[in-house]
């Protein structure tokens, strides 16, 4: 049986050694090189014209993608790490003495400072669990900053496995996560309140490589240093190998490579986007438990339906009970109690999406930003909420209600946001308890609920100070 046990350090130094004695692991690492320029169009469109102050390679090998970045970025400060000393004098051999190279356990990294972009290039897939090092890695990122990696999924080498299948032998290499296992684990929080996941998602793109037969191919391994054996397997006998071989030669010797594309984006400041599954779900008074929970600032960019009241923001003011200066004012407001678009043309005009700015106040200090009812709210020709809070890149508080209908709109919301790379929070359920919801959200959601908030026949700020202290801390889950 496959030993399933995390992976220790001295497991990835063994693994690193291996790769360290591959001194023709450059002849042989042609995918890698084709995989590289497609993880650095990615990082390139993902950063939109912006440009890197300070970027962290992990996993540089013998530097192919360590030189694609420095030729990006000249200006940039670049620091390429490998676990194998071996590889890094290669790399330091390929890219000279404008780039500082470090020995560093990526699942560990020891390294000053903050990056505004951490990348590797097929090196998270030797790492068990990946999250362990996704996770240590993103805590070194600069507020907008962006993580990139590239790694193997579970379709990579079918046909070698497929080989040893017919043959009725195991393949003893690596089980790659599937493409439902990658959008459903990081950056999810599988049920851990995380106040600060990451915008982003995966994307896959699958290569086709012609090998020269399965011989070629073992060869190959061997010359890039990629032969450490799963743990707990045991090396097939020649017999049992060369049927193996035989067989994959005869289907074609063809090799899939099931490429995994992960681009996350760390919040650009401190705070959250709280949205709901409808309207009328509690957002505001949940806004206002949060802002006063956290001591935080308070932002609803929209406002509507001021024909019939004073809005949410006079509203969160006095529930809260914050000072004023902690209150932003809306970017715009209108009279008709309807979605931004439709109050818009109502009043014969549009929102002007060009004052929808995140405020960079006080960035330390968590924000809350109050949307208008669901995700998919038109704010204007083409704008949907959804969109807007994509760009603003704060992670999202939902707000459900607790009883019957609850779970698929919610489900639906954080499936839609997911959709858009828009990092999820949590959920809170406002209403009577009901912990069969609570435990379907948190299993079909694969997120958390942050907080159960029962029914206040009067909404005051004496129960938006008792729901308050239902909230998590923000200094025990912001990171």
């Amino acid at each position: 049986m496959v030993d399933k046990r995390p992976q220790t350090e001295p497991q990835r130094k063994a693994i690193a050694a291996r790769f360290g004695a591959a001194g023709t692991y450059d002849s042989a690492a042609v995918m890698q090189r084709l995989v590289a320029r497609r993880l650095l169009d990615r990082i390139v469109r993902s950063l939109n014209g912006r440009t890197p102050g300070r970027i962290l390679e992990f996993g540089c090998g013998t530097g192919a993608f360590t030189a694609l970045l420095k030729e990006r970025w000249p200006e940039a400060e670049l620091v390429a790490t490998d676990l194998a000393p071996e590889m890094l004098e290669r790399a330091r051999a390929r890219c000279g003495d404008d780039v500082s190279f470090a020995i560093m356990d990526a699942a560990a990294p020891a390294l000053e400072g903050s990056f505004d972009l951490i990348c590797g290039n097929l090196a998270l897939q030797w790492i068990d669990p990946p999250e362990l090092a996704l996770s240590a890695l993103y805590r070194l990122l600069a507020p907008g900053g962006l993580l990139a990696v590239s790694t193997l999924a579970a379709d990579s080498f079918e046909e070698w496995r497929r080989a040893h299948l017919h043959e009725d032998v195991p393949s003893n290499i690596r089980v790659y996560p599937t493409r439902s296992t990658f959008q459903k684990g990081w950056p999810g929080n599988g049920g851990t309140p995380i106040l600060h996941p990451p915008s982003g998602q995966w994307s896959f793109e699958t290569f086709v490589e012609q090998t020269a037969g399965g011989l070629a191919f073992l060869r190959g391994l061997k010359r890039i240093g990629a032969t450490t054996p799963v743990a707990g397997g045991q090396p097939l006998n020649a017999g049992a190998l060369r049927k193996v071989v035989r067989r994959f030669d005869a289907e074609g010797a063809a090799l899939t490579w099931d490429i995994a594309f992960g681009l996350f984006r760390r919040a650009p400041r401190a705070g959250i986007f709280v949205t709901g599954t409808d309207t009328g779900v509690g957002k505001t008074f949940i806004s206002a438990c949060l802002t006063k929970a956290w001591d935080a600032l308070y932002w609803k960019p929209l406002q509507t339906g001021l024909a019939d009241e004073a809005g949410d923001t006079p509203t969160v003011t006095a529930l809260a009970g914050v000072a004023t200066d902690r209150i932003l004012p809306p970017a715009d407001t209108f009279l008709a109690p309807l979605s931004p678009q439709a109050a818009a043309e109502a009043e014969g005009r549009a929102v002007d999406l060009s004052c929808l700015v995140l405020p960079m106040i006080q960035p330390e200090r968590p924000l809350v930003v109050e949307g208008a009812g669901g995700v998919d709210v038109p704010v204007a020709k083409d704008q949907l909420l959804i969109d807007q809070i994509a760009e603003f890149g704060l992670p999202v508080v939902v707000v459900a209600r607790s009883g019957l209908g609850t779970l698929n709109h919610t489900l639906l919301t954080l499936e839609a946001l997911r959709q858009r790379g828009v990092g999820i929070a949590g959920v809170v359920l406002n209403g009577p308890l009901n912990p069969g919801n609570r435990a379907a959200i948190e299993e079909h959601g694969h997120t958390a609920v942050l907080a159960e908030v029962p029914f206040f026949e009067n909404v005051s700020a004496d129960s938006v100070k008792e729901a308050a202290r239902l909230m998590p801390c923000w200094d025990d889950v912001e990171n």
